[in-house]
């Protein structure tokens, strides 16, 4: 297969999408993620959790005390393909759902609670009194 047909294959058969968990399996503390590729997104945090690259580092920390062998990567959903549907919106939606559902902050996760319309909106504001200071 030639350039231009991988490229058109790619088109044509994009990655899986959805909603996957790295798990703790000593705590059963989680990280949940959302992403246009799983399998690229799965390797990439296994690959930055081994070279200590990871952005999450209470995740990095546990994965370097207890080793590999206690986490388990999880895919919680996937997106099917359809036609006209913004995969992006409904990735956000999902994570949304699940970081709903399983609240995986503290004592219970690695994920950092995201800031609300509110929180974002003043940090805005506040920025741009600084800026015009």
């Amino acid at each position: 297969m030639n350039k231009k047909e991988a490229k058109q294959d790619y088109k044509l058969n994009p990655p899986p999408m959805g909603i996957f968990q790295i798990c703790n399996l000593r705590n059963e503390k989680v990280f949940v993620v959302s992403t246009m590729n799983l399998p690229g997104s799965l390797n990439r945090h296994e690959f930055q959790l081994k070279m200590n690259g990871h952005p999450c580092k209470s995740l990095e920390k546990d994965w370097n005390e207890l080793g590999r062998e206690d986490f388990a990567f999880e895919i919680l959903e996937e997106i099917s393909l359809r036609e006209n549907l913004d995969y992006e919106s409904e990735l956000n939606v999902l994570e949304d759902l699940w970081l709903e559902k399983l609240q995986p902050y503290n004592d219970k996760g690695y994920n950092e609670r995201k800031k609300t319309r509110e929180e974002r909106l003043r940090m805005i504001a506040s920025n741009r009194l600084e800026q015009s200071n």
